[in-house]
C-alpha cells in the first residue's frame, strides 16, 4: 500500500502546480508542496539528503488528496472543472487524435473558433471530432469568446457531422463551455435556432455519436453538440442547465449564493449518473485532471475506443431506436420507465403471436 502511495506521489510531484494554482480547499496540499520545495532547495544548497522526509510528505499529500477529493461539494467540483490548468480541447487533439485534419467554416457566415471540427484517428478508429475550444493564451481566449460558441459554430458543427454521416464515420464530441455566446450579434444570427436545429438533426444521425463533457457543460451551449448514443462525463466535470452564478443571480439576486445554487442544481457526475442523465463517469487522476493530462486523456481514449466498438456492433435501425428511447426517457421516473418497457414487451409478444396465427395452417396431403 505504501509503495502504491509513493508511485502516486511521484506522479503528483511530476505534475506539481505552483502555489497560485492550488484551489481554496487545497490549503493543506499547498502547505505540503511548500515544505517539499523547501527541502529540495536545502538539499541542493547544503548537500544534505532529505529524500526520506520528502517521501514521507508525499505520502501525506496522497492521503490528503484522497480525503479531500472523495467528498467534494458541488461548488468545489465546479472549481475543479474550471481549473486554469485543466486539459482543454487542444490537449486532447495533441495527445489522443492522430492525423487530425481540421475543417473550417459554416458556408454561411464564418469560422467560429469556439468550435473545432475535423477528421482524425482515435486508436484504430477513424472519427469526426467536434469540440469546444476555450483557448490557452489571452489572444486565443478572446478569439474564441472564452469557449462560448456563436451560431455559425453550431452550424459548422452540424455541417461537418452531416459530412461524416455521408461516409459512415462515427462522431465524437468533446464538450467544454460555460454556455453559448449571449451577444447581440449572436442572437441576431439565430443562436437559439442553431442550437435547436442541432438537437433535432443530431438525434437522427445515422452513425454512432459519443458525447463527453471534459470540463464545463453549461446550458444550451453544451446541448448544441451533446445529443448522441452515449453521454459520458469526466469525474470532476459538471453539466447543468445554467451556471451556479447565473442561478444564484436569478433566485437570490446574489452571486455569493453560487455554492448553494450548485448544490441545488445537482450538476456533478455522480448526481447525474444516479438520475440516469449520463451513461458513464470517466475517472480522473488523483487530484483532478489538471494533475496529469496524459492519464486523463488516456482514460478518455480508452472509453471512446471501447464504446465505439460496442456501438458499431449494433444494427443501424436499433442504434437509432435506442437513441430515441434514451432521449424520451429523460426526466421520466423509474416506475414509468418500467411501465413503458413492460408495455413495449407486451406489444412485441402480441405482434409475434398475431403473426404466427395469421399464417395459414398446413393441410396434410391425402394419401
Amino acid at each position: 500500500m505504501a509503495k502504491r502511495a509513493l508511485t502516486i506521489a511521484k506522479k503528483l510531484d511530476n505534475n506539481s502546480l505552483s502555489n497560485g494554482d492550488h484551489l481554496d480547499f487545497e490549503e493543506k496540499v499547498a502547505d505540503l508542496d511548500r515544505q517539499m520545495e523547501e527541502l529540495r532547495r536545502l538539499s541542493s544548497v547544503k548537500g544534505i539528503d532529505y529524500s526520506s522526509e520528502i517521501r514521507r510528505l508525499q505520502q501525506q499529500q496522497v492521503a490528503e488528496f484522497k480525503r479531500v477529493y472523495s467528498k467534494l461539494t458541488a461548488w468545489q467540483t465546479v472549481q475543479v472543472a474550471r481549473h486554469p490548468k485543466r486539459p482543454l480541447l487542444s490537449d486532447y487533439l495533441d495527445l489522443m487524435v492522430k492525423d487530425f485534419r481540421e475543417l473550417h467554416g459554416d458556408r454561411s457566415f464564418g469560422d467560429d473558433r469556439a468550435i473545432i471540427t475535423g477528421f482524425g484517428h482515435i486508436g484504430r478508429e477513424r472519427v469526426m471530432v467536434v469540440g469546444q475550444n476555450k483557448g490557452k493564451t489571452t489572444k486565443q481566449k478572446i478569439a474564441c469568446n472564452f469557449g462560448c460558441p456563436n451560431p455559425e459554430g453550431y452550424r459548422k458543427a452540424l455541417a461537418k457531422m452531416k459530412f461524416a454521416e455521408k461516409f459512415g464515420i462515427p462522431i465524437v464530441t468533446l464538450i467544454d463551455t460555460p454556455g453559448a455566446y449571449p451577444g447581440v450579434g449572436a442572437e441576431e444570427r439565430g443562436q437559439a435556432q442553431a442550437i435547436a436545429v442541432n438537437l433535432h438533426q443530431m438525434s437522427r444521425l445515422r452513425v454512432p455519436v459519443i458525447c463527453i463533457v471534459i470540463g464545463e457543460g453549461g446550458s444550451g451551449g453544451a446541448l448544441g453538440i451533446g445529443v448522441g448514443d452515449k453521454l459520458a462525463m469526466l469525474e470532476f466535470a459538471y453539466y447543468s442547465v445554467i451556471s451556479p452564478e447565473g442561478c444564484a443571480a436569478i433566485l437570490w439576486r446574489d452571486g455569493s449564493q453560487a455554492p448553494e445554487a450548485a448544490k441545488s442544481l445537482r450538476l456533478t457526475s455522480k448526481d447525474l449518473k444516479k438520475l440516469g442523465l449520463i451513461d458513464a463517469v470517466i475517472a480522473e487522476p488523483l487530484g483532478g485532471a489538471h494533475r496529469s493530462h496524459h492519464d486523463t486523456v488516456y482514460n478518455v481514449e480508452k472509453y471512446i475506443v471501447k464504446t465505439l466498438r460496442d456501438l458499431k456492433r449494433t444494427k443501424l435501425e436499433n442504434l437509432l431506436e435506442n437513441r430515441y428511447a434514451k432521449l424520451r426517457s429523460i426526466g421520466v421516473s423509474q416506475t414509468e420507465q418500467l411501465r413503458r418497457k413492460t408495455k413495449a414487451g407486451r406489444e412485441r409478444i402480441r405482434a409475434a403471436l398475431d403473426a404466427v396465427e395469421s399464417k395459414s395452417k398446413r393441410i396434410p396431403a391425402k394419401l
